[in-house]
């Protein structure tokens, strides 16, 4: 797919960027990854959103990656109103970087550029996906 070997390409570009436990991604990644056309970044979200879903399927957490994409994954209890039960929320640029092995889960999480809740909102097992 075109949108991920675009983005890929452009992580690779920044290997020797220094990520830092308070920054996982530079803020010049962050700032070439937000330059990418729209259409780019939304459709590799939205295939990464939709692989993370075909890897682990299921409805008990959904991941937001806002304004791009959202999906369901993860098997557990079924809910049919409302929230699920957990949720993970985090940029397109950190998404990109976690979808990529530019930093890890635990690096975002402490970092504070994502959020988990709930029970099964640990996706570190899951990612990387390319």
């Amino acid at each position: 797919m075109a949108a991920v070997r675009e983005v890929r390409a452009l992580f690779a570009s920044f290997e020797d960027s220094s990520a830092t436990p308070a920054a996982p991604v530079p803020t010049e990644v962050a700032q070439a990854f937000a330059a990418l056309p729209r259409s780019v970044r939304a459709t590799f979200v939205r295939f990464t959103l939709e692989e993370l879903a075909t890897l682990a399927p299921g409805n008990s957490v959904e991941v937001r990656v806002p304004p791009l994409g959202v999906t369901q994954c993860v098997a557990g209890p079924r809910h049919t109103r409302g929230t699920p039960p957990s949720v993970v929320e985090t940029s397109p640029a950190v998404w990109a970087a976690l979808v990529l092995g530019a930093c890890s889960w635990e690096q975002a999480v402490a970092a504070g550029v994502l959020d988990a809740s709930g029970e099964r909102s640990d996706l570190s097992t899951l990612l990387t996906l390319f």
